[in-house]
């Protein structure tokens, strides 16, 4: 599926230096960023301890980009409406860790956000067919989450190829969200195969100039635009 369709670039904090986030959000601002993407991890559903509720908070007070919540957590329905309610735009939760997704995406729609829902790179497609038609985004992950700076699974590319026929097929308005490894050498690929919100971290904040990396990683992406 190519052209018309609205790309966008979503840093991940994970990778910032957290002693200039200030001052490297307003760099990606500058970039032309889409989205501010927050991973939020509690040492329980993944191997590592991030971010919460109170950096959110400050985030939504300090950027105009919209704050796209990624939860990694356990019981993610507890949690998810408190997120919005501190000024995430965006909040997806893992299907792997919520037995009632159905509960938890219409409570996070009703908060006044959209809801996304999350796919590990093991979890087959079919596991979040039925939750299709309540959610804005689908997350497809491209590394084991937990940790920034892994590198990016091959196999995600066939993954977001069928999730966006299954998408086109039942004429749905989902839109698709990667997050793990990309960067300027797989980006093209990545948006080809049909992704449409692009998660980078080490890609953005690892570089010297994170405007300029934000502003590479879109010029890429120009020809589906």
């Amino acid at each position: 599926m190519i052209g018309n369709r609205n790309i966008e670039i979503a840093p991940s904090i994970l990778s910032a230096d957290f002693s200039c986030l200030g001052e490297q959000i307003k760099a990606v601002e500058r970039g032309g960023a889409g989205v501010l993407h927050v991973d939020v991890m509690d040492g329980h559903f993944v191997p590592n301890i991030t971010v919460g509720l109170p950096v959110v908070k400050s985030l939504s007070g300090f950027t105009k980009l919209p704050i796209d919540a990624h939860l990694m957590i356990t019981e993610p329905g507890r949690y998810a409406t408190q997120f919005v309610k501190e000024g995430a735009q965006m909040v997806s939760v893992h299907v792997e860790a919520d037995p009632h997704l159905h509960r938890t995406l219409m409570s996070i729609k009703d908060a006044g956000a959209q809801a996304g829902v999350v796919l590990n790179p093991s979890t087959p497609l079919g596991a979040v067919e039925e939750a299709l038609h309540f959610a804005d985004y689908v997350l497809v992950m491209s590394v084991n989450p937990g940790f920034g700076g892994q590198k990016f699974i091959p196999q995600s590319l066939d993954k977001v190829k069928r999730l966006r026929q299954l998408i086109d097929e039942r004429q749905l308005n989902v839109r698709i969200e990667i997050d793990g490894g990309v960067d300027r050498k797989n980006i093209e690929s990545v948006v080809a195969a049909g992704a449409e919100i692009i998660v980078a971290g080490s890609a953005i904040f690892g570089t010297p100039d994170a405007e300029a990396a934000v502003k590479e990683l879109r010029n890429a992406t120009v020809q589906w635009v």
